[in-house]
């Protein structure tokens, strides 16, 4: 009886010491399966510090270029401002100059010499091609007697002269075979009228250049054997051909159209006579006085001429 109390008491403690042992394992179990946690989690925020601490390291660099830019474009600031400052000192200064009365005067006086000048030039154009009316079979009347258009804004209802009734250093510039071009057409006159076509280009091209007017329709001199160069498209641009660089617009091959007939198309010929005239328009519009039609090549060429010999040239 009393020994199988003490073999109860003593499998009891066995018992608990068991369980003791099993709960502390499985404790320490536990702490380890924490501590690995904890382990991958010190790993993976490690790793995003890293990623981090990179970032920050490129972002401070690009922060470095960006200043460098800066300042670099804030010492670009700094001297085109200074520029400015003194280009806007000597403007002011101008200007004071010239709203007063002598300074005024003084640039009027600079504009009539400058207008003299260019009088001058464009009538040394006049004395080496002279336009002429032809009032009889062998006469020939000088350019101040032919009735001339008034200033853009006051018209004078005057009727231009019939274009054969003029002529360039002694030769007409008959447009009929420009329309009519046949078998039976007259060789010499065809000559005649792309040789006065080629004294108009020459001419017109002298007056551009002295009145410093860049003609809308280049021309290449080549005597009786000219070209003027067409600029402007032939079809019209579609909306993708506007978004196109400017620069491929200015790069863009002129078409050229020939001032006489011989072994030419009468269509291109023709529409080169009319470019030739709508530059000598051009130089009109420039001095203000109003074109005599598209058809009138040597009398818009005679007001040209007139009108830049006047006085009122001068004065205005």
């Amino acid at each position: 009886m009393r020994r199988s109390k003490v073999f109860k008491k003593s499998s009891s403690l066995l018992f608990s010491g068991w369980e003791h042992a099993v709960q502390v394992k499985t404790e320490s179990l536990n702490q380890l399966n924490e501590l690995e946690e904890m382990r991958e989690r010190l790993e993976a925020r490690k790793l995003v510090i890293g990623n981090m601490s990179m970032r920050c390291k490129l972002a401070t660099e690009d922060a470095k270029k960006q200043e460098e830019m800066l300042s670099t474009e804030v010492r670009s600031l700094l001297v085109a401002g200074t520029s400015l400052s003194v280009a806007r000192k000597r403007l002011q200064e101008s200007n004071r100059l010239l709203t007063e009365e002598r300074g005024y005067i003084k640039l009027k006086n600079v504009q009539r010499k400058l207008r003299a000048r260019q009088q001058y030039m464009i009538s040394q154009v006049s004395l080496l091609y002279p336009v002429k009316i032809l009032v009889g079979p062998a006469q020939e009347q000088e350019l101040e007697s032919y009735p001339s258009s008034s200033r853009l804004g006051n018209y004078s209802v005057s009727k231009p002269i019939n274009q054969g009734s003029l002529t360039i250093l002694g030769l007409h510039l008959t447009m009929l075979p420009f329309t009519k071009m046949s078998f039976f057409t007259d060789k010499r006159e065809v000559q005649r009228s792309a040789t006065a076509l080629g004294y108009v280009a020459h001419g017109v091209s002298l007056i551009a250049s002295y009145l410093q007017v860049p003609l809308r329709y280049p021309v290449h001199l080549g005597g009786s054997r000219s070209y003027i160069n067409d600029y402007a498209p032939s079809v019209e641009p579609t909306s993708s051909d506007l978004l196109w660089d400017t620069a491929l617009s200015v790069n863009v091959k002129p078409v050229e159209f020939p001032l006489f007939l011989e072994g030419q198309d009468t269509t291109r010929a023709a529409y080169a006579v009319f470019l030739l005239n709508k530059d000598i328009e051009q130089l009109l519009n420039f001095i203000s006085v109003k074109s005599l039609g598209p058809r009138h090549v040597l009398a818009n060429l005679k007001e040209l001429l007139r009108t830049v010999q006047s006085s009122e040239f001068i004065d205005t």
